[in-house]
Formats: structure tokens, C-alpha cells, sequence
């Protein structure tokens, strides 16, 4: 199952009072596994940034300035979306500011459906619990001391930990420990499949380099830093 851990920051909370999406992140997961793909977008907004949102994300007028405008990378983004699952905190919230833009620039909405709430399943988890990424992050012992700021693609990098633990802590099968491992600690759940051959790289040089950097700012004891050692 392909799925896409997905962030936006934004001018403001509402498109509809014509607030627009300022960046974009979103990492891909098959069966549960980071495949190393990532969609990472700046975007101008065409409007200035009100002192709110900038105080909560860092992104200025100065800077978005010469980002391109949501139209030209609007396709780049649906080819990467596809039909994948999109594994969201707040699904209405990015959901909501993803289909103003698409519809903006004429394009196919994504339907409800195709979102899955963190926060919702959260919620129901941990009821009466305070469910917000970085409480989540205290309550599964994840390392988030480099979101100093909100962003994109760092916010969905942290979440893809966070959703994982969700799930009931998928960890062994995400850092690729062998069935006699889970037989012996009697967990039970089946090895997922390997492919007989592993798919080529389609990263980049300089995106492999940043998301190394990012996997060392987590700590020794991040899942990612597991994996990267399996």
C-alpha cells in the first residue's frame, strides 16, 4: 500500500478569507516502509504574509517572493499524490487548502475519502489526551527538538514516526528485524515481503545529502536512524 505523509503551512486558516498555501511536504511510505521519496515545494502565495502566520512557520514575503506560484508546480504535485493514501494530522485542515488551490487552478479535486486522520485516530487512541504532533511526540519518546519552527517536510517526517506508533508500534517490521525475532518476542505479525530486487534511487545527490542531515538531527534513537542502520 503506497501512502503519503503529508504536510502545507499556509498564510492563514481559512482559503475561503483568501489565505493560500505557502509550502508543501509530503514523504512516501509502501507497506509501511519510507522508500526515501519526498515532495518538498515553496510556494508564492501572491499575498503578504500576515505577522501570525509568520511567527508560526518562518516563511516571509521576502523569501516566497521567488518561489513559484502553486500553477506551476500543481502538476508535479498530482503526478506524485496519485491514488496514494494521504496520512494527515488535521486531514480537514491541509485538505481543505490543498482542493481551494486545485480548484483555483483548474484542476481535479482530491476526494475526502483519500485522507486519513492522525488526529482523529489520536482522539479515539488516547481520548481526553492531548493529541497535537508534538504531544504525541512526548507520549512515544520521539526526538522533535529540531522543530524549532513549523515546516512542511520536517512536520511530515516527524509524523511518519508518529502515525507508525499509531498503529501500535511497527517499529520491528519498519527496522527490518527477522521473523524469528517476532516469533520469539511472540508478537505475531508476519514479515512483510521484499521485492526480489530492490528499486533503483530516484533521489537526488543533494535531496539524499538534506535528508541525512535531517536523520542525524533526530538522535541515535529515531526509527529513521534504525532503519538507515539496517
Amino acid at each position: 500500500m503506497r501512502e503519503l505523509v503529508l504536510d502545507t503551512e499556509t498564510t492563514g486558516f481559512e482559503p475561503s478569507e483568501g489565505h493560500r498555501i505557502v509550502e508543501i511536504g509530503a514523504v512516501e511510505l509502501v507497506n509501511l516502509m519510507p522508500t526515501g521519496r519526498t515532495f518538498h515545494q515553496y510556494i508564492n502565495p501572491e499575498r503578504p504574509m500576515p505577522k501570525e502566520a509568520f511567527e508560526v512557520h518562518g516563511l516571509g514575503d521576502d523569501f516566497l517572493r521567488d518561489q513559484p506560484k502553486f500553477g506551476a508546480i500543481v502538476d508535479a504535485f498530482l503526478e506524485f499524490v496519485g491514488d496514494a493514501r494521504l496520512v494527515i494530522h488535521n486531514a480537514s485542515f491541509d485538505m481543505k487548502f490543498l482542493n481551494a488551490e486545485l480548484d483555483w487552478a483548474g484542476r481535479r479535486l482530491l476526494p475526502p475519502e483519500q485522507a486519513f486522520d492522525t488526529l482523529m485516530l489520536a482522539r479515539k487512541k488516547f481520548p481526553g489526551a492531548p493529541a497535537s504532533l508534538d504531544a504525541l511526540c512526548r507520549r512515544f519518546g520521539i526526538d522533535n527538538s529540531a522543530r524549532e519552527k513549523h515546516g512542511a517536510l520536517l512536520d511530515s517526517e516527524i509524523l511518519a514516526e508518529v502515525y507508525l506508533e499509531l498503529l501500535g508500534g511497527q517499529q520491528p517490521d519498519f527496522a527490518l528485524s527477522s521473523a524469528a525475532s517476532h516469533a520469539e518476542s511472540g508478537a505475531g505479525r508476519k514479515p512483510l515481503p521484499r521485492r526480489p530486487a530492490p528499486l533503483p534511487s530516484r533521489l537526488t545527490e543533494a535531496e539524499a545529502e538534506a535528508h541525512s542531515a535531517f536523520v542525524a538531527s533526530l538522535g541515535e534513537n529515531a526509527v529513521w536512524a534504525k532503519y538507515r542502520a539496517g
